[in-house]
């Protein structure tokens, strides 16, 4: 069986690849490495530009499928005063997490987790997620209704995709659940998504 980026214990070899990036006067060093989403020498175009567009609802704030780290550690980054968890399945997505918050002298908690199985009913004042489409819609749609009960009041999931490949649905989903959906920035097929919990 090959691994994709969810598999709980990935058994492809490991391989490396290293990066910095800039983003408002914040330069951060990256390992990315095989098994983890996304395993590139740069950050992927979804990820920045959910990280471009963010804005915190509150301190408390979940990083769902983390990869190897990249939007929860820059957020913490541009945002000191952020409480930050990241959560991923994947294990070894889990350890470079890990890894890349000590490179960078950041300061997280870095959570194994089934979605939110772990979390112990945590409640945080946004969600943030490039969702792993590869898992399918069904562990999307789970991670879009089950954010519902792990937002306080006025908290937001922020969700990135391509429209295309699966992002509209995605969209529908978010609206159906938190009814409201919208459109926060779109550029070359990419869009960032914003669901408001209300009170």
């Amino acid at each position: 069986m090959n691994d994709f980026y969810y598999s709980e214990n990935p058994n492809s070899p490991i391989r490396e690849k290293n990066y910095t990036v800039t983003w408002k006067n914040k330069t951060l060093s990256f390992t990315s490495v095989s098994g983890v989403f996304s395993f590139e020498d740069q950050l992927d175009k979804a990820s920045q530009l959910l990280i471009e567009n963010y804005i915190p609802s509150g301190n408390f704030v979940l990083d769902m499928g983390c990869g190897y780290g990249a939007i929860g550690l820059f957020l913490k980054a541009l945002y000191p005063q952020l409480v930050m968890t990241l959560a991923d399945i994947n294990e070894r997505a889990v350890d470079y997490t890990q890894k890349n918050a000590q490179q960078n002298n950041l300061w997280v908690k870095v959570v194994k987790s089934d979605l939110y199985e772990a979390l112990n009913g945590g409640l945080f004042h946004d969600i943030v997620t490039n969702p792993p489409v590869a898992a399918g819609k069904k562990v999307v749609t789970q991670l879009i209704h089950d954010a519902a009960h792990h937002l306080h009041p006025g908290g937001a999931l922020w969700l990135v995709a391509f429209h295309n490949k699966g992002g509209s649905t995605f969209k529908k989903i978010m609206e159906e659940t938190f009814g409201n959906a919208e459109d926060i920035e779109k550029q070359g097929g990419i869009r960032v998504y914003r669901s408001i919990l209300r009170g």
